[in-house]
């Protein structure tokens, strides 16, 4: 390169030239740098990918095994015997979801800060407050090596285990330093407690009812349609910083799931219909379970075959058996029961011993265990648990709380047996009435409707969960009183007793998170969705002129509407006109009276309801909860109950502001709600109220655990994408209630329909991808068609396998 001494004594052309000359070397070498890179990082990547062709060796196999992957990355094995089937599972599993599996294990566990750092702290103390990683070690040294459920699981993860030892690690890995370790079975079983977990509403519920009760009055409270019972609730009023803690945990247990691109369990619809209501004269199967959307999906599909053995299942991560499935012989789907299985229970301290509760009329210490967090980038933090005899201590979980009451969690699934790895065993392979009752049974907790078919012409539906006796009189809504004796258990209800019904003379049934109602009268204490959603589904299912097929099913569980908003608008009409001030106004008013509850992309009335929703929920109930606790209540079902019985009750106690002077009226807080919300909706949407079209204000983004940031929010997420339906209608692609925008929360997991009478034409599909691994072909390929309705064969006659085959994987032993 010329000296600037040389340059200076250059002719101006020379100097040009060569400035000109230096810089294309420059570029040069600057593109074959970035090449270079470019070439690294493609060979990086694709390193990473999954292989879904040619042969790889798998150690313990007894015999080759074959993997054929469909256009959708669909693996169909089929092995010589179930155990190599199981292994060659976990492989495939793996290969497309080994970071899902980790990051479940850790947050099951309580050790996501170890990876994530110091802000996962607070949801690793929750988990490990919970107990759940505690519990599964517990049972797995208590499972029966022997037994057929067990050996599958152990299998299944000699095939996780050998991917992760023989096959590059996820990107994720990289990026997060996770250093491997092989998965047990106590990690099976603690992705198994968060399942659970994710099903209990009662740490989001429990703590803002009592706040209701007890500072507000019963006046208040009839708002929920809760049954009054103050025997057993707790007797004496808690202190502020007591509150303050009840507050912050329902906080936490809100936003621990949240942004970390793991599935939550939130719902879902599902209906079996006999042959004598069919077009094809068998039993169909519907299903959607709705979940919280993550990326990857909550399903992973694989089609399963040994001799004597066939399924197409839906396989959450680290567990063999299907959780949902079907074969040409049967089919089952899952709702949620919705039953309240966990309490909150308020101990009495023993004022000269802190460390002792008052329990069955003795003073008892509490156990005590100390654990560590490692924490990424920071020391490790040490906690101090405790557990007294009803259960562990769940304000532990804030560390440095303000009060001084201890509040125990009696949560039934750390309570019970609980078989759930032989349950769906046992449900995959249950071809009778009598043997999927039975696999049934073994589910204890939590709570699930199990919907069952078969092509021999039986239908079925059992909720399924062991449902505690509690003591006459005691609604464990509110946070119970330890000492009383009343949050003790008196024993557990048969599973006769529970809601059941086989081949009804109706010809249907339908589970859609609602009430239901046991032929034996047992009362069941929940927190279940509305009515509206069921309601709506069996309007049309009740309609005997209809035969169904997979065709006219999919209509109805692409419903995107729902009479909850007619009805909770019709007795604020007339304040709602009132309330308009300008023509432009009133003709809003008009769109919303004549609005009929569907939310399709184009309804403009859908986007005001849904904004005046929680405007009235915020003008009128917000000022009495204080921000905190009117926060909780909007993650909690309850308030979908609540919403609709307020409108309808001008003289609700609700309507009156906190410390004004004067009444409010209901007119007054509906023109205040109604002003408010046109205010939001031109900051969010603009002043052309012809354009708030719910798809503006409705979307769907996955999101990858690691996309909350730039670069890897482009990266990882997938979306966003324009999304029909809406809080609880039959398309249930929900979103919290809140102001506008709306992201999409949770929907359909799956949309499944199973005619028995062609289980080979069976349609289903997952809303993002088969892959979890970044930059793979199917690892959203999905996404804008399931968001769309569109639905996806399931290749199950080997000619269809065969026929849609886009590569096969042949597993070799060593």
């Amino acid at each position: 390169m010329p000296t600037p001494e040389r340059l200076s004594k250059m002719p101006a052309r020379l100097l040009h030239n060569n400035k000109d000359r230096w810089m294309k070397r420059s570029l040069t070498a600057l593109a074959l740098v970035i090449a270079a890179a470019a070439g690294g990082l493609t060979w990086y990547l694709h390193d990473k990918q999954p292989q879904r062709d040619g042969e790889l060796v798998l150690g313990a196999l007894q015999a080759p095994v074959t993997v054929d992957y469909d256009e959708r990355g669909v693996p169909h094995i089929r092995a010589e015997n179930e155990a190599d089937m199981y292994r060659a599972l976990g492989f495939v599993h793996a290969q497309d979801r080994l970071f899902q599996m980790e990051l479940l294990r850790r947050l099951a566990r309580g050790e996501l800060a170890e990876v994530l750092g110091e802000k996962l702290v607070p949801t690793d103390r929750l988990f490990r407050t919970l107990e759940i990683g505690r519990h599964a070690d517990a049972y797995a040294a208590s499972l029966e090596a022997n037994s057929p459920s067990t050996q599958a699981l152990q299998h299944y993860l000699e095939g996780v285990n050998q991917y992760q030892a023989s096959r590059p690690g996820p990107l994720e890995f990289d990026l997060l330093g996770i250093e491997p370790r092989p998965f047990t079975m106590a990690d099976t079983l603690s992705i198994a407690g968060y399942m659970a977990y994710s099903f209990a509403a009662a740490l989001r519920t429990e703590p803002v009812m009592t706040h209701i009760r007890d500072a507000l009055g019963a006046d208040y409270l009839e708002l929920f349609d809760l049954d009054w019972h103050p025997q057993g609730v707790l007797g004496t009023s808690l202190a502020a910083g007591d509150w303050q803690d009840l507050s912050a945990l329902a906080q936490l247990s809100n936003s621990a799931l949240e942004g970390t691109g793991l599935p939550q369990f939130e719902g879902s619809n599902a209906w079996a219909v006999s042959g004598s209501r069919t077009a094809s004269g068998k039993p169909l199967l519907a299903g959607d379970p709705h979940i919280r959307f993550s990326l990857p999906a909550v399903w992973y599909e694989a089609h399963l075959q040994a001799p004597g053995y066939e399924l197409y299942g839906y396989h959450h991560a680290l567990i063999p058996s299907a959780m949902l499935g079907h074969n040409r012989d049967f089919a089952w789907s899952l709702t949620m029961f919705q039953n309240d299985d966990l309490d909150l229970i308020a101990e009495r301290v023993n004022p000269d011993n802190a460390n002792q509760v008052w329990y069955q009329g003795n003073w008892v210490d509490l156990e005590q265990r100390t654990e560590t967090i490692r924490v990424k980038g920071a020391e490790p933090v040490q906690i101090t648990l405790r557990r007294s005899p009803h259960g562990p201590i769940i304000n532990d979980a804030l560390g440095q709380t303000s009060g001084n009451t201890p509040i125990a969690m009696w949560w039934a699934f750390l309570e019970t047996d609980n078989p759930m790895l032989d349950a769906f065993y046992q449900l995959g392979r249950a071809d009778s009435l009598d043997k999927a009752r039975a696999a049934v049974e073994k589910i204890e907790a939590p709570g699930l409707n199990v919907l069952w078919a078969s092509a021999s012409g039986d239908i079925g539906w059992w909720a399924a969960a062991k449902l505690p006796l509690r003591p006459t009189g005691v609604n464990p809504t509110f946070i119970l009183d330890g000492a009383s004796g009343n949050a003790d258990k008196l024993g557990y209800h048969p599973f006769s007793a529970n809601p059941q019904e086989e081949n009804p003379e109706r010809g249907y049934i339908l589970s859609a998170n609602y009430q239901p109602v046991p032929a034996s009268g047992i009362e069941i204490p929940g927190y279940y969705n509305l009515p509206d959603r069921g309601q709506r589904l069996n309007q049309r299912l009740s309609d005997a002129s209809v035969k169904w097929d997979t065709q006219n099913s999919q209509a109805l569980q692409l419903d995107p509407g729902t009479g909850y908003g007619p009805r909770l608008l019709a007795p604020i009409l007339d304040e709602l006109r009132a309330a308009a001030t300008t023509d432009e106004e009133r003709a809003l008013a008009e769109q919303l009276a004549k609005w009929n509850g569907d939310h399709t992309l184009d309804s403009v009335a859908a986007t005001l309801f849904n904004q005046l929703t929680y405007q009235l929920a915020r003008e009128a109930m917000a000022d009495e909860l204080g921000e905190v606790f009117f926060d909780s209540l909007l993650q909690t079902r309850v308030l979908d109950t609540a919403l609709p019985r307020l409108t309808a009750n001008a003289d609700s106690p609700w309507w009156n502001r906190q410390g004004s002077e004067q009444r409010e009226s209901r007119a007054q807080i509906v023109a205040d709600a109604w002003r408010a919300s046109l205010t939001h909706l031109r900051s969010v949407l603009g002043n052309d109220v012809d354009a708030w079209n719910w798809g503006r204000g409705h979307t769907l983004t996955h999101q990858h655990a690691l996309g909350q940031q730039q670069p890897l929010t482009w990266l990882l997420n997938v979306g966003p994408f324009a999304a029909p339906g809406g809080h609880e209608t039959p398309n249930n692609l929900s979103h919290k209630v809140g102001p506008a925008p709306w992201p999409v929360v949770y929907g359909p997991s799956t949309r499944r329909l199973v005619d028995l009478a062609d289980a080979d034409k069976a349609l289903g599909g997952i809303p993002v991808g088969q892959s979890g691994v970044p930059f793979d072909a199917h690892y959203g390929d999905q996404a804008a068609p399931h968001v769309a309705g569109k639905y996806q064969p399931q290749h199950l006659s080997e000619a269809d396998v065969k026929a849609n085959s886009q590569g096969t994987l042949k597993l070799l032993p060593r």
